[in-house]
């Protein structure tokens, strides 16, 4: 088989990285009768080809924040030594297997061989966005592109809020700013722990986006001290997120609370302590008692924040406030007052024992060694202290129902006797009625027995004059 003749001008590499073909020396492939391969060389470089070996060129896009390192890979799958260029955008040559004719020191070689040629960029810029092409030299010649995409984090990240103290109630208005972006960012609220949302803008300056983001927040008493978060999501950066501490003024919360006595009942007599605590922002300055619909009794002693009364008595029953105040408002709280009855005195328990016999019931009480007991009702304490003061109004009621109780027990008592003694009455009737129950003649018929007839009879049972005393009967 004769031998084939092909023949490539000569490449001249520009000092800009551009390439043409200038009308120097030829070379020629050769294709000799025994073998499928191409032999030549071009300006010193020497190369073959093997036919139908189906080579592939690989490569990757490419994404990096502005300021770092990317990195280009042209890699070729099945090589055989051909040629392998790397072009930028503008199509101007960066590699030409491992000389660089591009003059930009910022292009490193980092690996050449036959099957990958591979460079870094560094401190890559906006400009240095785009496609980049990689070339390998065969017949026909194969080309690939890359895409470097460039992300520029926000440069500046600032809130601005409309009043730096607020008033509880108010609703204020907070502005995010994520400046100078690539591409544009994504801006989320918290307060605290809890997302909230806010409306965002975006603005386009030239290759660059502006995001501003706003926030309408109604603030309490709650709020006050608690941080604003606005945290940036955007793919060149992590945790980006910049923060504002809310400062809330609200008016005074008030407690009352009771020092003596110590959760128990006010009783006539014993004394009561009550002191009043106000909180608020700022810090309520004025704090004063009072008694609701009333006036405030003589013997009361009030002594800045605390209420004393040394000897309770009925007159004071009522409610007492205390009123504090500050630059945002007045707030109070209520105490009600309610005096109780001296705690009784029950007698000592006596070494005797009485029976007593009642109908239906008998109740016996024992009191030799043991307390006295009184059967199907509640015994009373001897004081006070015995009461369980754990609640006082549950103390107040429990300590009612048992002298109702007690006065209930009287009546019940009274009761019995009364229908007792009817019963033992209407017993005593009975017998006696029914002894007397039976036949009584008397002489009013006299004489009518021994009459022939009717009329003889009625005569004689009439009587006369002489007879009157004879029919006179006394009944006792």
């Amino acid at each position: 088989m004769a031998a084939a003749a092909r023949c490539c001008p000569s490449v001249r590499v520009s000092a800009g990285g551009s390439r043409r073909a200038v009308p120097r020396r030829r070379t020629c492939w050769q294709r000799s009768a025994t073998s499928e391969r191409f032999r030549g060389s071009c300006r010193g470089f020497s190369w073959e080809k093997r036919v139908g070996d189906g080579q592939n060129l690989i490569t990757e896009d490419v994404t990096v924040v502005e300021g770092d390192v990317a990195t280009i890979s042209c890699r070729v799958k099945n090589s055989d030594d051909s040629v392998i260029q790397l072009l930028n955008p503008n199509r101007q040559t960066i590699y030409f297997r491992d000389f660089r004719p591009l003059k930009d020191s910022r292009f490193q070689l980092v690996n050449f061989s036959n099957s990958e040629l591979r460079v870094s960029l560094t401190n890559v810029s906006i400009s240095d966005e785009g496609r980049y092409f990689c070339q390998l030299y065969t017949d026909p010649p194969q080309e690939i592109y890359t895409t470097i995409t460039v992300l520029v984090p926000p440069r500046n990240l600032v809130i601005d809020i409309q009043k730096e103290i607020a008033v509880e109630g108010e609703e204020i208005e907070l502005n995010c700013t994520a400046m100078a972006s690539r591409p544009a960012t994504t801006i989320r609220w918290f307060k605290g722990n809890k997302e909230l949302t806010g409306k965002s803008e975006v603005e386009q300056w030239s290759d660059m986006y502006t995001v501003t983001s706003q926030l309408l927040l109604k603030v309490g008493r709650e709020d006050d001290g608690v941080p604003v978060i606005c945290l940036v999501d955007h793919p060149a950066v992590k945790d980006l997120q910049t923060q504002r501490y809310l400062e809330v003024m609200y008016k005074p919360q008030v407690r009352v609370s009771q020092n003596y006595p110590v959760q128990g009942l006010t009783r006539e007599g014993e004394p009561l302590e009550l002191t009043c605590a106000a909180f608020g922002k700022p810090q309520p300055t004025d704090m004063r008692w009072l008694r609701v619909d009333d006036e405030m009794p003589q013997h009361v002693v009030v002594s800045g924040s605390n209420l004393l009364i040394s000897n309770l008595n009925k007159t004071d029953n009522g409610t007492y406030r205390c009123e504090a105040s500050n630059a945002v408002g007045k707030s109070h709280a209520d105490y009600m007052l309610f005096v109780y009855d001296p705690p009784t005195t029950i007698p000592p328990p006596t070494t005797t024992t009485t029976t007593t016999t009642t109908i239906p019931t008998t109740i016996t009480d024992t009191t030799a060694t043991t307390e006295p007991a009184v059967h199907g009702f509640t015994q009373l304490p001897n004081s006070a202290e015995e009461l369980d003061y754990g609640d006082l109004s549950d103390s107040r009621a429990g300590e009612e129902g048992a002298i109702r109780s007690v006065d209930h027990a009287v009546v019940g008592g009274v009761v019995a006797v009364v229908v007792f003694a009817m019963l033992c009455l209407l017993i005593i009737l009975g017998r006696y009625f029914a002894r007397h129950k039976g036949t009584y003649f008397t002489h009013e018929a006299k004489g009518a027995d021994d009459a022939a007839d009717a009329d003889t009879a009625i005569i004689n049972a009439e009587g006369g004059q002489n007879n009157s005393e004879e029919k006179k009967e006394y009944f006792i």
